[in-house]
This record gives structure tokens, C-alpha cells and sequence, in this order.
């Protein structure tokens, strides 16, 4: 057999010869885009701080367990204000009965009984001593409350994920320090290698080269790793599964006029989550307290039905028709073995609890203001401190540089120059990053934190919605 090739070239190679370069080709075609998969990356979202809040809020699992505890207190609400509502209630019925003893009456008595029956019933509650009308307002507040975990949960998920978006940022610039370094201990050791080979220094230079280069490496490893482990958290913040996340934005910012602590603890007592929900906790202890108050009083219902029931007592006994019944009812509990009274008194207790709370928490919330204010102070002042720092480091270098060039200056000038800028310029990077983080902080234990934008948000859906 001939194995067929260009029209005019013929061979007389076996086919079987040919066939494990065949299974080759054909192993190699279908593991080729196996490959190109494994050889490309995964693709990295690059997003700036206020995308990065957007898909927080929405993809957070806080906020996301938050807005559950909202559906839930809504059924909660609606099942408390089932109380006011009338109830009705259809009923059907059927039984059949034999007693033998009736015959006592008489032969002609009927033993047998089949009664069919069924209607509709409703009650009404008219007066509680004010029990429906507590339930009600209780439930209400209660939907206050599921949105200020809302708040709560949502302002810490935007503190935790810009805290988290700086620190990315400041791994970014730590790692271009340490990268700048290492460059600059290899231009210097190629400078040793070059003055060694022409005479004008000597093996210890050299050798003082290759070392600062290897001392310089770790510092680039470690930035790098660090550069993982923010993104990592950044993408567990977000709440978006295995997605590459990177933050696209600087550190650079202006110092602002620093916060008046009178003015923060103020805005704090107003907007603070925590606070609010335990204002409105109180509310509900208050009408907890009228509730069980209303255990031992007196209360009136109303009650009625409609129906039809069919007699069957064998025989010539057998008759049907409509019945129905309407009447007002009033209970009063006299003693109930003093249970509204302990009721009453755990009622009252808890209320009192929660107003010792609200006072802790707001003396907490104070100290938190102070410290929130005194860290972004101390933030800006060290910005402004370290701002021209950097610049005199960069001058001092390259004086020391030129120096050791023409022989008036040591290595360990240089050293000491290059040690002094390194330092500089990473104390100003993380400077920044604090200073940014304390604004945010500041705003999250003033209670604003996302404020603004989450009522933008909400003025734009109500405009789609119209």
C-alpha cells in the first residue's frame, strides 16, 4: 500500500510506519486548547473606591444579611398586625352515632344519629385596655430597627473595604520603594564592578555591592506578598467569589482643616446607627410595658357566625336549616396568680436596661469621636511633616552620590543616604494611608459614612421608578 502525499511525489513507507507520528498530531491538536487555557491568566478587576463601595453594597454578605433581618421584621410586623384585624374561620363538620341505651324511651326513639353541619365564623377584638394598639406601634418601630442594622452593617462594610482599598495602594507603593532600592544597589554594585576593573576601587567595594543587592531583595518579595494578601482581602470584603480584584487610585490627598470634637460628637449622637437602634428599642420596651400591663384587665370581643346543619335521626327524624349567633364578650382575669404583675416588673426592667445602654454606648461613642479626631491630627501632621522629607532625602542622595563619584565621600555616606530615603519615602506612604483611613473611620463613628450616597442612590431609583 502506498501512502498517498502531493499529486507527483509518491512514497512506498508503509502506512504502519506512519502511525505514531499520526497519534502524535492528533494527541498534540486536542490538548492544544486545553493548553491555551492553562496559559492564560485570569482577568484582574481593576476598580477605584467608589465602584469598589458600589459593588460592596450590593454584593457584601453583611449587608446581604442584613436586608434579610428587614424581610423578617416586616413579617413580624405583619403577623403582630394580624391582632387587629378580624378573624374568620369556616368550619365543616360531620358525625354519625349509635347508642342502643336510647331504647329505653321507647321503641319508636331513634338510636341512631347523623348530624352534617358547617358555617363561617369571625371575631373581632373591640377593646384591650390598649394591648392591640401597643402591639401595633411596637411592631412599627421595629421596622425602624431592621433599618438601622441596615445602616450599621452597610456603613462598616464601606469602613472595612476603603480601609482595605488603601492598604492596597500602600502595599502598591511600598513595593515601588523597594524595587527603586534594589535598582539603585545594582546600579551601584555595576559602579563598584566597573571602578574595580579600572583600577580605582577595590574587592571590598565589590563585595559591599553584591550584599546590599541581596539584602535589598526581600524587601521586594515581602511587598509583593503583601500586595496578595490586601487583594485577597479586598475580594472577600466585596463579597464577589474567586474574581482577580486590584484598587486603581493614589494616595494623594489635601490636608483638610482638622475636625472640631464638639462638632463630631454632635452629628454622631444624631446619625449613629447604634444609637438610634437603641432609641428605638426603647420605644418598644415602653410599649412591652403597656402590653403587659393590659394581662390583668378587663377586655371586650365580638363574636359571631353563620351556618347550616342537617339532622338525621333515622326514621321520620330529619330536619335541616341556617343558624347563626352574634354577641359582645367581656373577659376580666380577677387574679391570675400575680403573673401581669411579674410580667410588669421584667418589662419594666428591661426598659430600664436599655436606657443604661444608650447611656454607655453615647459615652462611647464620645471617646471613639475624640480618638477618631485626634488620629486624623495626627495623620495630617505627620504628612505635613514628611512631605518635604522626601525631597531632602532624594538631594541628599544624589549629593552623596556625586561625592563618592569624585572621592569625597564614603560608601557608608551613600548608604546612610540611600537608608535615610528608603525610610522617607515609606513613612510618607503609610502617613497617607492613615491619614485617608482616619478620615474614613472618622465619618464611620460619626455615622455618615455612605450616607450621602445611599440617598442619591435612593432619589435615582425613585426617579426610574416614576
Amino acid at each position: 500500500m502506498v501512502w498517498p502525499v502531493h499529486p507527483g511525489i509518491a512514497t512506498k513507507e508503509p502506512l504502519s510506519s506512519r502511525l505514531p507520528v499520526i497519534f502524535t498530531l492528533i494527541l498534540c491538536l486536542s490538548f492544544f486548547p486545553f493548553m491555551s487555557a492553562l496559559g492564560e491568566e485570569r482577568s484582574t478587576l481593576s476598580l477605584t473606591l467608589e465602584e469598589a463601595l458600589q459593588i460592596a453594597a450590593d454584593k457584601n454578605k453583611d449587608i446581604q444579611k442584613a436586608r434579610e433581618y428587614r424581610h423578617w421584621v416586616e413579617a413580624r410586623y405583619i403577623e403582630e398586625r394580624a391582632v387587629a384585624l378580624p378573624q374568620i374561620m369556616i368550619t365543616a363538620s360531620g358525625s354519625s352515632s349509635r347508642d342502643e341505651s336510647q331504647k329505653a324511651f321507647g321503641t319508636n326513639f331513634p338510636t341512631k344519629q347523623d348530624v352534617w353541619s358547617s358555617g363561617i365564623g369571625v371575631s373581632q377584638p373591640i377593646f384591650t385596655w390598649g394591648q392591640i394598639g401597643a402591639s401595633l406601634r411596637a411592631a412599627k418601630v421595629g421596622l425602624t430597627t431592621a433599618e438601622d442594622q441596615l445602616r450599621l452593617y452597610r456603613q462598616a462594610a464601606y469602613r472595612d473595604v476603603s480601609a482595605s482599598f488603601y492598604d492596597i495602594l500602600l502595599s502598591k507603593n511600598l513595593n515601588t520603594i523597594a524595587i527603586q532600592n534594589l535598582e539603585q544597589k545594582n546600579r551601584h554594585s555595576d559602579e563598584a564592578q566597573k571602578k574595580y576593573s579600572a583600577g580605582v576601587a577595590t574587592e571590598y567595594d565589590i563585595l559591599a555591592g553584591k550584599v546590599d543587592v541581596e539584602n535589598a531583595r526581600p524587601a521586594v518579595i515581602r511587598t509583593e506578598n503583601l500586595i496578595r494578601i490586601a487583594r485577597e482581602r479586598f475580594r472577600f470584603l466585596l463579597g464577589i467569589g474567586e474574581q482577580e480584584v486590584d484598587a486603581n487610585g493614589n494616595l494623594e490627598t489635601l490636608i483638610a482643616e482638622f475636625p472640631k470634637y464638639e462638632e463630631a460628637v454632635e452629628v454622631a449622637g444624631k446619625k449613629r446607627p447604634e444609637l438610634s437602634d437603641l432609641r428605638h428599642r426603647i420605644e418598644i420596651a415602653k410599649e412591652l410595658v403597656t402590653i403587659a400591663s393590659a394581662g390583668d384587665k378587663p377586655r371586650l370581643d365580638f363574636r359571631g357566625g353563620l351556618g347550616w346543619t342537617n339532622l338525621d335521626m333515622g326514621g321520620d327524624f330529619q330536619a335541616d336549616g341556617s343558624n347563626w349567633s352574634a354577641g359582645l364578650f367581656v373577659t376580666f382575669p380577677i387574679f391570675d396568680g400575680l403573673r401581669t404583675r411579674g410580667k410588669v416588673g421584667a418589662a419594666k426592667s428591661d426598659l430600664s436596661s436599655l436606657k443604661i445602654e444608650e447611656s454607655k454606648l453615647r459615652d462611647s461613642v464620645s471617646l471613639q469621636v475624640r480618638d477618631a479626631c485626634n488620629a486624623v491630627r495626627e495623620a495630617g501632621e505627620i504628612v505635613k511633616a514628611l512631605s518635604g522629607t522626601v525631597t531632602q532625602a532624594e538631594r541628599l542622595l544624589f549629593m552623596a552620590e556625586k561625592g563618592y563619584e569624585y572621592g569625597v565621600k564614603t560608601r557608608l555616606d551613600v548608604d546612610d543616604a540611600e537608608t535615610n530615603l528608603v525610610q522617607a519615602r515609606g513613612n510618607l506612604a503609610r502617613a497617607k494611608r492613615d491619614y485617608l483611613v482616619a478620615l474614613v473611620n472618622l465619618e464611620w463613628v460619626m455615622g455618615t459614612l455612605g450616607e450621602n450616597r445611599e440617598a442619591q442612590s435612593s432619589a435615582l431609583r425613585a426617579l426610574r421608578g416614576k
